[in-house]
């Protein structure tokens, strides 16, 4: 291990990639420390420490929501928008082409996604700031028009420049950007977690911590064992004649298809759209029409009771693993590939049989992968049910992305330095 970090270290590109990834976590964390003036932080605490939903959303966030900081949103706006543009890709022409133009159409998918970025920055940016103002005791004093406009033009700045930071950490190569982010928000507020849990401990509490520390234990061995899971498929090669000689031939190779190929994107997505309707919700619950608030207000108890919320979750992050799988993986260029090396599946048809047969491996080891991401995300619900505490909120969710962002960071590194070994050579 310290071999590896001399290595590291030693690689002067890579150790300035890290230095500065870091430097700009830091100054992540720094601006989640620049809050909203005129915001009794008090009374927001409060309010996030009875709301599942929130409370959530503001581990993630790194506390910049119990701060009501300026980047308070994190990157929820636009992992929203990503999944829209996920979702128009598979159903609009123009944006599937867009997808198989390579480099090119994934830059221009991302600069639509940034566009829609702003509006619903803006738009969440309202529907928070009503949210944590519905509340008994007041948050934000004296909301004026022009002062709740301005902290809405604030928010979504701030989630513009985090948009920016995460694209600048991803040029570096050293994991994703937007992952980056959320990890390090779990991890920062990781000490102000336990300080607050060990500070209110009591007798009673034991079986919660014990169970907590479980599923942090099963959640790491789990996470290692899943994404580090994969099927091998074997592949054969038909030999070639060129002249009076044979190329080729024989099992040269296998086709490795990962257990978890989504990795922590249906985590992440889930959990964007389960705080989508809460907040646009909002927007209606003092509508005039009486049907209309009433369905507002019925929305946003539905998404506050913890078993309709975990099974919704559970639900959400099942169908994201099979759609993020769908968007990444496509059996159909993988078999076209092959038969155009002269590669084949033993006992499988090249062309259309090997399309339904990877298919057919995709699916059931997807479904293996489906169900731990679902059950890992809703275990600290079912764990706080059991013991009926909510003293520890940091859980399998935050548990999982902490452990396959580190993996990704290991991976992106270990092949960079490989690279500069060739290069050596």
């Amino acid at each position: 291990m310290f071999e590896k970090l001399e290595k590291i270290w030693s690689t002067k590109e890579i150790r300035n990639n890290i230095l500065i990834v870091l430097g700009m976590l830091v100054v992540f964390r720094l601006a989640s420390h620049v809050p909203v003036p005129g915001v009794n932080v008090a009374n927001l605490r409060d309010y996030l420490a009875g709301n599942q939903i929130l409370g959530l959303l503001n581990v993630f966030s790194g506390g910049t929501m119990s701060n009501f900081s300026v980047i308070m949103l994190g990157v929820g706006p636009y992992i929203t928008a990503s999944i829209i543009f996920q979702l128009l890709a598979m159903i609009v022409p123009y944006f599937e082409e867009l997808s198989k133009e390579g480099e090119s159409g994934q830059q221009k998918l991302n600069m639509y996604t940034r566009y829609l970025t702003v509006p619903l920055a803006f738009l969440q940016s309202f529907a928070m700031i009503r949210l944590l103002n519905s509340s008994a005791k007041p948050i934000l004093t004296d909301l004026t028009g022009f002062r709740m406009v301005t902290i809405m033009f604030t928010i979504t700045a701030g989630t513009m420049f985090l948009v920016w930071l995460g694209e600048l950490i991803s040029e570096r190569k050293v994991g994703n950007g937007m992952s980056l982010l959320i990890f390090a928000g779990i991890v920062a507020s990781m000490p102000s977690t336990l300080r607050t849990a060990f500070v209110n401990y009591t007798s009673a509490d034991l079986y919660t911590f014990v169970m907590f520390a479980l599923i942090a234990i099963i959640t790491v061995v789990g996470v290692v064992f899943i994404n580090e899971g994969q099927r091998n498929v074997p592949v054969n090669y038909a030999k070639q004649m060129r002249g009076n000689q044979s190329f080729g031939g024989g099992s040269a190779s296998h086709l490795p298809i990962r257990v978890n190929m989504a990795g922590v994107i249906p985590i992440i997505f889930a959990i964007s759209l389960v705080l989508f309707p809460p907040m646009v919700a909002q927007f209606f619950v003092h509508a005039r029409s009486a049907w209309l608030a009433s369905l507002a207000t019925h929305t946003i108890t539905f998404f506050n009771d913890k078993t309709y919320y975990g099974v919704m979750y559970f639900l959400l992050v099942f169908f994201f693993t099979y759609f993020y799988t769908a968007v990444i993986f496509h059996p159909q260029k993988i078999a076209e590939n092959l038969q155009r090396q002269g590669g084949f599946v033993p006992g499988i048809r090249p062309g259309k049989e090997t399309e339904k047969y990877l298919q057919m491996i995709v699916n059931r080891i997807n479904l293996i992968g489906a169900l731990f991401l679902g059950m890992i995300a809703i275990l600290p619900l079912l764990v706080q049910g059991a013991s009926g505490s909510t003293s520890l909120k940091i859980g399998g969710t935050s548990m999982l992305i902490v452990v396959a962002v580190a993996i990704e960071i290991y991976k992106q590194i270990e092949s960079q330095l490989t690279m500069h070994e060739y290069d050596r050579i």
